[in-house]
């Protein structure tokens, strides 16, 4: 396990946390308290493996825990003229949090840090080994059967359609992910492989735009009436 964190005060920092989100936050299909303990998993699975190399980077996995589960405290509508500052107001209302929660006062600059830098939108370089954890982690939420269960859920929310009836791939057209969510699979979703910042966070990634190639195949057969 990374790094000499006791794992008996991850988990009671898990619950915690957890406790406080559960009271405090919205609800939102796509970024709800299960959305952010995926992430902690999640990013607490690739620190696992990435620490089977020679050359691994000690992790400190309490800065990954409080970052992975108040990384979206603040959220901020994907259409908002804000949402560009989203994650830097998540690393302000996180310390807030954290500190009222007697969370330990050294560790906050690194969740902080790897707060402002998890966002696609924000282009905040991930500095630190727990940082670049959290990136990949919550990037892989927006791939394979999660990713596809994200995108259109929030697409529905903004009052989206589904795809474009007549050029769903977008051939004879710009793409527009505004107006169409299977057009963000193109737009975005499928460039995240190349952006992970760890070797098993870029393996999951591959794995999982390989399913989204896959449903996006099936969906357009089944449009074309062959499937």
């Amino acid at each position: 396990m990374p790094k000499d964190v006791v794992l008996s005060d991850a988990a009671a920092w898990e619950a915690t946390i957890a406790d406080w989100l559960r009271a405090n936050i919205a609800e939102d299909p796509a970024h709800d308290v299960h959305h952010l303990m995926r992430v902690w998993r999640t990013a607490r699975g690739l620190a696992v493996e990435e620490a089977q190399s020679p050359t691994a980077a000690r992790v400190d996995l309490l800065v990954v825990l409080g970052a992975s589960l108040l990384h979206d405290v603040v959220n901020v509508p994907k259409d908002h003229p804000d949402r560009c500052r989203a994650s830097r107001l998540s690393a302000e209302r996180a310390e807030e949090v954290l500190r009222a929660l007697r969370f330990p006062e050294a560790l906050l600059p690194g969740v902080r840090h790897a707060i402002e830098a998890h966002s696609y939108s924000a282009g905040i370089a991930p500095l630190t080994v727990e940082a670049k954890l959290v990136q990949d982690a919550d990037r892989l939420e927006s791939l394979g059967a999660i990713g596809i269960a994200r995108c259109f859920a929030t697409s529905g929310l903004m009052k989206r359609a589904l795809f474009h009836g007549d050029d769903p791939l977008a051939e004879d057209r710009p793409l527009d992910d505004l107006q169409y969510a299977l057009d963000h699979f193109e737009a975005k979703l499928l460039r995240l492989p190349a952006t992970m910042q760890t070797a098993a966070g870029r393996r999951r990634a591959e794995a999982r735009a390989d399913f989204l190639l896959t449903f996006r195949a099936q969906l357009l057969a089944e449009i074309a009436g062959q499937a």
